[in-house]
């Protein structure tokens, strides 16, 4: 695995912030905190949290919870936390928890990690 991407529909200097928190980011590490403060990418991949629970508390322009394994650009493994009742997976996110993408890309035969 070359790279892990975290990014967040927020912006640059928060994400900033958060990879400096975490000592994440640096020139060693495969890490890289990415801010979408227009929501262009979650657009992109189709992954609005549009739900009447979250955007009833102003949460506009949001994001599921998601995760990709992603190989020469194209997307092997799409994993949602989204459950009845938890539109944005904050309550169950075991489906996109490394854990479960590890077994997934094992299951696929998905190279090295």
């Amino acid at each position: 695995m070359d790279e892990v991407i975290i990014y967040c529909v927020n912006d640059g200097a928060v994400m900033k912030a958060w990879s400096e928190d975490q000592g994440v980011g640096e020139d060693n590490s495969m890490i890289t905190l990415m801010a979408d403060p227009t929501a262009d990418v979650t657009a992109a991949l189709d992954m609005q949290l549009i739900d009447d629970g979250p955007i009833g508390k102003g949460l506009i322009n949001r994001c599921k919870r998601f995760a990709l394994y992603v190989v020469d650009g194209e997307v092997k493994i799409v994993r949602i936390a989204e459950k009845m009742g938890d539109p944005a997976g904050d309550d169950f996110p075991e489906d996109t928890l490394p854990e479960a993408m590890i077994a997934a890309i094992k299951a696929l035969g998905g190279g090295e990690l």
